[in-house]
């Protein structure tokens, strides 16, 4: 039985890259966000059950930082329709109030008008 989420994700105009922050590689890019959690897609299934570090490079005219760092857990990983690609579910590990606020404002910004 699948679980239901608390909110709702909001999906973006525009998919942002996402980089492992220890490596510097970029491993997806953000399909839909909330304060507790991410979808990302990817060219390689990411790991359940793993605790990554993550930055996500920020439009300048969201919170006046160029980056978001963040640790999430991923939850799943499964094909994407398209068979190129995997989409990825995280729940985002201890998010600060200003990590939210972020967060609340690339959504404002970006995210499709329900």
């Amino acid at each position: 039985m699948k679980k239901e989420r608390k909110m709702p994700r909001r999906h973006l105009i525009y998919y942002l890259r996402v980089f492992d922050q220890d490596s510097g590689d970029m491993v997806g890019h953000l399909v839909d966000i909330t304060t507790e959690g991410l979808m990302l897609v990817s060219e390689r299934p990411m790991e359940a059950r793993k605790i990554y570090h993550l930055r996500m490079d920020l439009p300048p005219e969201v919170c006046g930082k160029e980056r978001l760092a963040f640790d999430a857990g991923c939850l799943w990983s499964n094909n994407d329709i398209n068979p190129a690609f995997y989409d990825n579910g995280f729940k985002l590990m201890q998010v600060d109030s200003r990590e939210a606020t972020c967060i609340e404002d690339l959504i404002a910004m970006y995210g499709f008008k329900d």
